[in-house]
């Protein structure tokens, strides 16, 4: 178990829906962004099937929810933030979805990929895990390792000037399974106010009670009062990527 100090270069978050980084990882992205990482948001659908009233369409709830991304995501101090607007409720692991995700890859150049589980369906006895999340974590994980290192793999890309390149490490949001806690006591309050952005799907709900506990029984035991938890998979060791890259140290 690691009570990470880590700050990485750069971060992309690879999720499904609005609101999906906001509930999972947006604490540790925005203590990253205050140390001055570069910060990159991915979203594979654009939540158009997440407002469930009547005379709403999917073309208008794709402009409210995609503004609630981005006024989010600018709270946590990011600015890129892609939609690939796939259909919401229907993603699918697809290859055309794994080139999409390299694309984004190759073109930003993150040190750390953060995704979900994708092997995870009944997470608790009341909640089971989304299909599009894990259809959107299993694109991200297979687009990461082996496909956007791969330069001989997409290699149409390289005609849009996207070269090909391997991530260093991949953070993945692991419910009860982590091991690697990055503690967010001096930003729980911005994911706080990033999830309060998504006006469409609090409605009524005051999500800061819920989330200071679930962020506090994550950090229980951890010498830190709130945290978020990670299972973290390393792809290049210090020395790999120092060669590659410069003298990186953890």
């Amino acid at each position: 178990m690691t009570n990470s100090l880590y700050i990485p270069e750069s971060a992309m978050a690879i999720v499904a829906h609005p609101d999906d980084i906001e509930f999972t990882c947006a604490g540790t992205l925005a203590r990253w962004a205050r140390a001055g990482a570069r910060i990159a948001y991915l979203l594979c659908t654009s939540g158009d099937v997440g407002i469930a009233i009547p005379g709403m369409t999917r073309a208008r709830a794709t402009e409210i929810r995609e503004a609630e991304a981005r006024a989010a995501a600018e709270i946590a101090g990011v600015s890129d933030i892609t939609f690939l607007r796939e259909p919401d409720g229907l993603l699918e692991a697809t290859l055309s979805l794994r080139k999409q995700i390299v694309r984004q890859i190759r073109r930003f150049r993150p040190e750390v990929i953060l995704t979900g589980d994708p092997t995870v369906v009944i997470s608790s006895s009341d909640y089971i895990n989304h299909p599009d999340h894990r259809a959107a974590s299993l694109a991200a994980l297979e687009a990461t390792f082996p496909a956007a290192g791969q330069p001989n793999l997409f290699e149409e890309l390289a005609g849009e000037g996207l070269t090909a390149f391997k991530p260093r490490k991949v953070y993945i949001t692991a419910w009860d399974k982590s091991d690697t806690f990055v503690s967010i006591d001096e930003t729980i309050d911005i994911k706080i106010a990033a999830l309060r952005a998504h006006k469409s799907q609090m409605k009524d709900w005051d999500p800061e009670p819920r989330i200071r506990e679930w962020a506090a029984d994550t950090a229980r035991g951890k010498e830190m009062r709130y945290a978020e938890g990670f299972r973290v998979v390393t792809l290049e060791d210090d020395e790999a990527w120092g060669k590659r890259h410069g003298n990186v140290q953890e």
